[in-house]
């Protein structure tokens, strides 16, 4: 069983698991960190940012976490964790040979659809009049400054693909539910089991009838909208692969919250405006939630709320109808009737407007000061872009940051100096530390793994002993481009036999409670099923001819031997040789048994616990005369 490392995020991991002839991999994350190295795309030209020095480049690619260490179209199967675990598949299903399938649950495949539209979306609205690649040239690529010239494998990187791609990818994927058992090629089964994260979001077990490997990426056990995480399923696991912890394991989601909404009203109350660059599904929902409950005591209920995105919509009426993938709580709202979401309220009372883009009804109904949540979280696309133009200059304004995934200070780079506010509240409702060493001891695996990052303290927090994975036995862990042999071998294989080879064995019982019995039969093995049938029978003989034997019919058959069980009890062994004429007979203690030395007649035998050696002097009447009498003692099968 080998582990393929194809990603170096551990919070977008890409592994390939090979386990019993099958080809699984686990994600397919999109890093998309490379895109801060760029300028941003405004959706009208902007003479501040054309006149930036070129420390940085124009242009629409994203980064694809690409390696030679496997052939992708190999793969057997995809298992998608999450939607933020989805946003590399049009690149593996439509340009690597990929004919697998791939599975995920229904709303992981609905938000990430409407994750992948954004993106397309929001590059696809800036067209370039020409575009960079010569750069990407490694003795150009040298001279150019940071981080730009430490790019790892930039001939790797990709434009951002279509919505024909996009469709293409999703056509392949195979909907599944909690709990769910799919035989692949009836060698393993994968069952989907709930995180805890987000909207459909997974665990995955990998087993066979005697080995288990559970897959963890992006768990949760807080209380948010989510059906909470099931633990006890991924109990007596042989391997627990871990991956999609918190990337901010020092800072509290409540906590944060609050932060984000003190920090909301202090800007609005003095006549500021807030900026919120987000994704369009995820913590939105819960921001809302808090801020539903939060805006009346906090005196905003006049104040607009805008949502803009060219998904808006979608996203929140998707939130309304996976009743049967959200908490319980919010799953007997459905049932009262009333939305599980309050953000349908919100709607309702107009305090949140949703929005496709800037243009059209937003530019009529929009205005001051309010409150716009917009992506893209990098701010190098989408509507942010413009309002960090818009409301940059000013010292009233506040943009908050609430996604972990880009480091906020480089976000903010191309758009220095910049006068409005700027609050880091990163809320990441993932697995932290503390959580999966509690998680770790009450599901025991015999073996976890891990990306290497989670096996030591972040460097800029290198005596935090705490904020690494602490379990025994240690984890192995894994960095990008790694192969990891898992610890542990198969030693057992399930074969089904017929009922009618059942009906003719005729166990012995060798002890009490433990039968055996000697079987002859053909294995036959498809799809990785394994059967046990009779041998074929003897042809009947026809007039004149010699009769076969049934060894006849099977090549190379041979006649078995009986099998012996039992123990020779000595001294009873002594007392019979003395009846047939036996004499002088000597026994002596061994550290495995005892030899029976019989003098006169020159001969030994040896007496052991799982064998029995008469060992004479080329006198094969009397070893055949003491082995009959040693298989008086001992049981034929």
């Amino acid at each position: 069983m080998k582990l393929y490392c194809l990603s170096g995020h551990p919070t977008l991991p890409c592994n390939v698991l090979k386990f019993k002839s099958t080809t699984i991999m686990l994600d397919c994350g999109l890093d998309m960190t490379s895109t801060l190295n760029f300028l941003p795309l405004p959706l009208v030209q902007s003479p501040r940012l054309s006149n930036l020095p070129g420390w940085s480049l124009k242009d629409g690619n994203a980064f694809l976490d690409k390696t030679e260490l496997i052939d992708l179209s190999t793969v057997d199967v995809i298992l998608i964790s999450n939607y933020h675990c989805m946003m590399a598949l049009p690149y593996i299903t439509e340009h690597t040979g990929f004919t697998g399938t791939v599975y995920a649950t229904e709303p992981t495949v609905q938000i990430g659809r409407l994750l992948m539209e954004e993106l397309v979306n929001f590059i696809e609205r800036v067209p370039k009049a020409q575009s960079a690649s010569l750069w990407k040239n490694k003795d150009i690529q040298r001279l150019l400054p940071s981080p730009l010239k430490d790019a790892v494998e930039v001939s790797t990187w990709r434009r951002c693909y279509t919505m024909q791609e996009v469709n293409s990818a999703l056509s392949k994927i195979q909907l599944v539910g909690y709990s769910q058992k799919i035989e692949l090629f009836g060698a393993v089964q994968v069952t989907p089991l709930s995180s805890g994260y987000a909207l459909g979001s997974s665990n995955w077990i990998i087993q066979s009838h005697y080995e288990k490997v559970s897959y963890v990426s992006g768990s949760s056990l807080l209380t948010t909208h989510p059906q909470p995480m099931d633990q006890a399923s991924l109990k007596n696991s042989d391997v627990l692969i871990l991956t999609g912890l918190t990337q901010i394991p020092t800072a509290n989601p409540d906590g944060m919250v609050g932060e984000f909404c003190s920090n909301l009203a202090l800007t609005v109350r003095n006549g500021g405006n807030v900026l919120v660059p987000c994704y369009p599904s995820g913590v939105i929902y819960d921001l809302l939630e808090c801020l539903y409950q939060y805006i009346d005591s906090a005196g905003l209920s006049n104040i607009p709320f805008y949502f803009i995105s060219p998904v808006a919509n979608s996203s929140l009426e998707f939130s309304q109808i996976f009743a049967e993938w959200l908490c319980h709580n919010k799953q007997t709202k459905v049932y009262l009737p009333e939305p599980p979401f309050p953000h349908a309220e919100l709607i309702q009372t107009n305090k949140l407007k949703h929005y496709p883009s800037l243009h059209g009804d937003f530019s009529s109904d929009f205005r001051q000061p309010c409150v716009v949540f917009t992506g893209h979280p990098s701010l190098r696309f989408g509507d942010v872009v413009h309002f960090m133009e818009l409301w940059g200059k000013s010292s009233l304004n506040t943009v908050i940051f609430t996604e972990p995934d880009f480091s906020y200070l480089e976000a903010l780079a191309p758009y220095q100096p910049l006068a409005m506010k700027c609050i880091y509240c990163p809320i990441d409702t993932r697995l932290n530390f503390i959580q999966v060493s509690k998680l770790l001891k009450e599901v025991q695996p015999l073996h976890v793994v891990c990306p290497e990052q989670y096996t030591q303290p972040p460097p800029a927090q290198s005596h935090r002993m705490d904020l690494m994975i602490d379990c025994q036995p240690p984890a192995m862990s894994y960095r990008r481009a790694e192969v990891l042999a898992l610890p542990f071998k198969r030693r057992y294989e399930k074969i089904e036999i017929m009922p009618e080879l059942a009906d003719a064995l005729v166990p012995m019982e060798i002890k009490p409670g433990i039968s055996l019995a000697t079987v002859s039969a053909v294995l036959h093995t498809k799809d990785n099923k394994h059967v046990l049938q009779p041998p074929p029978r003897p042809t009947q003989p026809t007039g004149g001819k010699k009769r076969k034997r049934a060894s006849d019919d099977i090549p190379d058959c041979k006649v078995l031997k009986p099998l012996l069980s039992g123990s020779i009890p000595v001294e009873q062994f002594v007392q019979t040789l003395e009846k047939h004429g036996f004499s002088d007979i000597k026994v002596e203690d061994t550290a495995k048994g005892h030899i029976v030395l019989l003098q006169e007649a020159e001969t030994l035998i040896q007496i052991e616990e799982d064998s029995t050696h008469i060992i004479c002097d080329n006198d094969e009447v009397l070893r055949v005369r003491l082995r009959d009498l040693v298989l008086k003692f001992l049981q034929k099968f």
